[in-house]
């Protein structure tokens, strides 16, 4: 399964839908044990799909901002909790590769699959800089994939006598997994399978070229030279790659619907098949009406996006469109599996069933700060009436 086109994203597309098919088949086995199944970790690993955005001459695949996008919106046709992760795993690999040049001769090694990190991104710990280098320590919240990363990368805010005085700094560390305390919190009622559990570290001493700033790993221009998407936001990257795997949940519920109105016989009549009944075939195309605009405006965003360049960076305006795209994005793959849930009748709401996990997953999913239907809303307008970005709008 060795993945050898380089840059080819109809490849890595094709292979993440082989994917796909495993994270299914192991998805209420995700859900209860709340991980992605062994089996499915095994099935991406074997695609080389890690790699899939980090830069070609650390090893990776180079791909760009669409095809991630669109190879975890078919991943999460299979399990979107699972894809969620999957995904993470990918960005990670290629946030480190936007470290410093030293600590990615040490972590990109020939040969080898690209590293990765659980990453939390929230700075609700604190950093010291010290002789050895810095000290770290803190708790941090939702540290997806943990269960299946060598490495836990944590954001802080930098304190003691070097710290700045005149404003809040904060660093990112990398940190070996073993180093960390993992809480089992993650107790949820979907997204079971990312298994984003809490994090912890006290006192511990991580090495200067472990570090980097977050205003250097967040913002464009920092990695290696071939690297795609270094002229893009951070911010908007994780967006719109985290509302993938609600599209393809709603992709999969809708196919689900249109499959299981060419088999069900309708209770209490005689033999009377949904197929044949008005209704059902307008809830059927609504819902796709409503996939096909879904998926047409988060493809827009993408695309416009991932046409800034380092010369020409994006404002404020199209780094607020995108938020608000990908949260829009949420919000219409919610509705949309809610249109399709009333129209199925009682089968799907077994807890085993296809559409509950698509519908769990979703609902907790919308949950993620950046797509906060009121806060991003609210910055939509604030931005449209020409007031700026602070520094915690996370666009």
């Amino acid at each position: 399964l060795m993945f050898t086109g380089m840059g080819d994203a109809s490849t890595f597309v094709t292979r993440c839908g082989a994917v796909a098919e495993v994270l299914a088949a192991n998805a209420a086995t995700a859900e209860g044990d709340r991980r992605v199944a062994p089996a499915s970790i095994e099935a991406f690993d074997a695609a080389y799909l890690r790699g899939a955005i980090v830069p070609a001459s650390l090893g990776g695949h180079g791909l760009g901002l669409a095809d991630i996008c669109e190879g975890t919106r078919t991943l999460a046709t299979g399990c979107p909790a699972s894809a969620w992760t999957l995904s993470f795993l990918m960005l990670h690999s290629w946030m480190l590769s936007r470290f410093r040049p030293e600590l990615r001769a040490e972590l990109f090694v020939d040969g080898e699959a690209p590293p990765t990190a659980a990453a939390p991104l929230a700075p609700t710990g604190t950093m010291e800089r010290t002789d050895d280098g810095w000290t770290v320590t803190g708790r941090w919240e939702w540290a997806t994939g943990v269960h299946h990363t060598p490495w836990v990368m944590v954001h802080a805010i930098e304190v003691g006598p070097d710290a700045p005085t005149d404003t809040i700094a904060t660093r990112f560390a990398l940190v070996p997994t073993s180093a960390v305390t993992i809480d089992d919190v993650w107790h949820t009622s979907g997204m079971r399978a990312t298994g984003s559990d809490t994090v912890a570290l006290e006192g511990v001493v991580v090495p200067d070229h472990h570090t980097i700033p977050g205003t250097e790993l967040r913002e464009p221009g920092s990695g290696a030279a071939d690297d795609r998407l270094s002229p893009l936001p951070m911010a908007s990257v994780l967006a719109l790659v985290a509302s993938a795997p609600a599209v393809g949940a709603a992709e999969a519920a809708v196919d689900a619907y249109r499959a299981r109105l060419a088999e069900r016989v309708l209770a209490y009549s005689l033999g009377d098949r949904a197929a044949d009944q008005p209704v059902a075939q307008a809830r059927l195309a609504s819902v796709m009406s409503d996939l096909a605009s879904t998926l047409a405006g988060w493809r827009a965003a993408i695309d416009e996006i991932s046409a800034v360049t380092l010369d020409r960076p994006a404002d404020d305006g199209l780094r607020v469109r995108t938020r608000l795209a990908a949260a829009a994005a949420v919000r219409s793959a919610r509705r949309i599996i809610s249109d399709v849930g009333e129209g199925t009748g009682a089968a799907p709401y077994f807890s085993s069933h296809q559409h509950q996990r698509l519908q769990r997953d979703v609902e907790t999913l919308k949950g993620h700060v950046i797509f906060d239907w009121d806060r991003t809303t609210e910055l939509a307008g604030r931005v449209a009436l020409g007031q700026p970005l602070r520094p915690t709008d996370m666009a």
